[in-house]
């Protein structure tokens, strides 16, 4: 059935838009068209199309297919001539598979009710020092005062003002001005963290800071409620038989630092020194007299992402290499891309007996299972296994020094 191009509600603002749900993957619709979706947004909006513009135009998305490549009538092109760089990006299914919606907000396209719940939550900023407070190996009760600290809502005589309960203020440890939470708890205390301890020394450093906040925490209640003044031995002892408690049941690994060593000693903790390393022999391997191996490697960051490969014959000859760029995507997508693109080229070299050694052992698993594919790429990825069809391919992991060698 042809994908009818339906008109799109209009919202004043971004943040009325319900959900980017998107209809893709199908030679019929793949919501490039000059009045439907898009590949990220309605091209009524990216080209600055009128509604009155586009009446007479065909209204299904199949009418600009011919012969599974994209079709524009003279018409359309010569009225909008960026419409054809925007749609050559969208790659069409070799062959014909139902029409369907996909989640943009997803990996796999599916709408689960964790993204649903993801989507609509309210998005509070990444704090840094989120993770650092809370830790397996610290019990969660004392990291609760510490992340109450650092939000600010600790119940001090000063929060407490703020909230409406006027009440005369004095710090109950020093009596000598007034309590806040930045008089109680220094500001700058987290900054010891950040100091290229080891992993266990780091962990020490993290449950002393939470355990001296409860321990302060804990101290001001008793004297205020109370009337019971800690002592300074027995808030140390405390302190440190948490701290002691902390260290010793922790997974993490100590190293040789004379520094850290001497933290941990301390404490009186027992070190957990890193295990030995395993030393791996790496070697590439020849392929077999009339295959063609291809090692594919790929890599993204924030902003990029780029995949290339190397294919040498039976005699370790060098008899092609490619790269390229992926545009916006993960690591898992330029593994990916680059898989396929080994498969594009043997394809076209009629290399029918093909060997693709990756780094990535997603990329492995995703040629036992296509539910792994992103959504953005199984319209490739469908084009990609006709081929396979006619063609006898191995796909194998390596360990990425095997790859730098290859390339030295």
């Amino acid at each position: 059935m042809p994908t009818q191009l339906v008109d799109t509600p209009e919202y004043n603002h971004p943040d009325q838009i319900p959900a980017p749900l998107t209809a893709v993957q199908s030679p019929r619709s793949n919501t490039v068209s000059v009045k439907g979706g898009s590949i990220t947004r309605p091209l009524i909006h990216t080209l600055n199309i009128q509604e009155q513009d586009i009446a007479g135009f065909p209204k299904n998305v199949s009418d600009y297919i011919v012969d599974k490549n994209w079709w524009l009538p003279p018409e359309v092109h010569a009225n909008y001539p960026n419409l054809k760089s925007l749609v050559q990006h969208v790659a069409l299914p070799a062959d014909a598979s139902q029409d369907k919606l996909v989640w943009k907000g997803s990996a796999d396209g599916e709408l689960t009710a964790k993204i649903a719940y993801d989507f609509k939550r309210h998005h509070y900023p990444i704090l840094s020092w989120a993770k650092t407070v809370w830790c397996i190996d610290i019990p969660p009760s004392k990291s609760l005062v510490a992340w109450t600290l650092m939000h600010d809502k600790l119940p001090t005589d000063e929060n407490l003002k703020i909230r409406g309960c006027n009440l005369p203020s004095i710090c109950s440890l020093c009596y000598a001005c007034e309590e806040s939470s930045f008089h109680l708890f220094f500001e700058y205390l987290w900054k010891l963290c950040d100091r290229g301890w080891n992993t266990q020394c780091k962990l020490v450093i993290k449950s002393t800071i939470v355990n001296i906040i409860n321990m302060i925490w804990l101290a001001r209640n008793n004297m205020r409620f109370n009337n019971i003044k800690t002592s300074r031995h027995s808030a140390i002892a405390f302190i440190s038989s948490n701290v002691v408690l902390s260290g010793n049941k922790t997974k993490l690994l100590a190293s040789g630092s004379i520094r850290d060593f001497s933290i941990l000693k301390y404490f009186n903790i027992n070190i957990h020194p890193p295990k030995a390393p395993q030393i791996k022999e790496v070697i590439w391997c020849l392929p077999s007299h009339g295959w063609i191996k291809c090692n594919t490697d790929g890599a993204a960051t924030l902003v990029t992402s780029s995949c290339g490969g190397i294919f040498r014959n039976y005699l370790a000859d060098l008899v092609c290499c490619f790269a390229q760029n992926t545009s916006q995507g993960s690591a898992f997508h330029a593994e990916l891309c680059g898989a396929m693109s080994a498969i594009e080229i043997a394809h076209r070299f009629h290399w029918n007996q093909l060997w693709i050694e990756t780094d990535s052992s997603l990329v492995v698993k995703a040629f036992k299972n296509d539910a792994l594919i992103p959504w953005k790429l199984r319209n490739r990825w469908s084009n990609c296994n006709c081929p396979l069809r006619n063609m006898n391919v191995i796909v194998s992991h390596v360990f990425r020094e095997e790859i730098l060698v290859l390339i030295i």
